[in-house]
């Protein structure tokens, strides 16, 4: 066989080859569902930045974005004019949809007022670094108010209003640190409470001392509790010792202890036991 033929042979064995080899890559292609990219065909008003709660919103914190329509976001807006001038009553993080829930309504203006559910108020308690338990009171969180007071000889300590959520903590520059869960070095923190809480933590705080104890969010068990006296938690103190008047000098004399009282010794019990000895029978008297 010259080399003209092998050439030949050669030529025709990789075509076979490669029509072989483009006909099955052609089928598994073949076999491949059909995936079905749906394009975006309506328009979605969302947050440039992240937002602080309270914020009037504007043209340049605000725009659209396409969304897909088979799942439509409730109360969403297409169109920005419908959320400038309008208030935040949450705080709303970049690229998150603007809905009704999470605005003031129409004219109601900006700020904290517009946050507060009908029915609550907004109460502000001057704290410090130990009453705001270390500046972690931040937005959003849930604290304790206890008071302790001191009237004499009379010290008393008891929670009176539990799981109440603060709605601030310190100024707008403060709270924009405290996004990343730090600290606060607040002077005030301000709680949302009814209208009788909020009677209970102004009567708390002129008459004695507050104090905040952090809670976790999820523990929404009422603070049940009796309040803890200082004397049942020192124990009661031993009698002062009497001072004496003799010869124009002080003297110091220690109380006696009163002795503790005579017990009486208990009747010896006696038991009465029935004898039997072949047929007599007898009582015999048993200590």
């Amino acid at each position: 066989m010259n080399r003209q033929n092998r050439t030949l042979i050669v030529l025709v064995v990789a075509i076979g080859l490669a029509s072989a080899a483009t006909f099955f890559v052609y089928r598994a292609i073949s076999k491949i569902p059909v995936r079905q990219v749906e394009v975006a065909s309506s328009y979605v008003a969302v947050a440039a930045d992240n937002l602080a709660m309270g914020t009037r919103l504007t043209k340049e914190q605000i725009k659209i974005v396409g969304w897909p329509s088979s799942s439509p976001v409730q109360g969403a807006f297409a169109s920005p004019d419908a959320l400038v001038g309008r208030g935040l009553i949450q705080a709303v993080h970049a690229n998150e949809p603007l809905t009704e829930t999470k605005l003031a309504p129409i004219e109601a203006g900006a700020g904290l007022p517009p946050s507060i559910p009908p029915g609550m108020r907004a109460l502000s308690v001057r704290v410090n670094d130990v009453i705001g338990v270390a500046g972690f009171t931040t937005p959003g969180t849930r604290v304790d108010v206890l008071v302790t007071l001191n009237r004499g000889e009379v010290t008393m300590s008891r929670a009176v209003v539990n799981n109440v959520q603060v709605l601030t903590a310190g100024t707008l520059y403060d709270q924009e640190k405290s996004k990343d869960g730090n600290a606060i070095p607040s002077t005030v923190v301000t709680l949302m409470v009814t209208p009788e809480d909020a009677e209970r933590i102004v009567l708390a705080q002129n008459s004695g001392s507050i104090t905040l104890t952090l809670r976790n969010p999820l523990d929404i068990t009422p603070t049940d509790t009796k309040g803890v006296r200082l004397v049942s938690l020192m124990g009661a103190p031993d009698d002062p010792p009497a001072v004496q008047q003799q010869n124009g000098q002080t003297r110091v004399v220690q109380r006696k202890k009163s002795p503790a009282p005579e017990v009486a010794p208990e009747n010896p019990k006696f038991y009465s036991v029935e004898a039997i000895r072949a047929a007599k029978r007898s009582e015999e008297v048993v200590k």
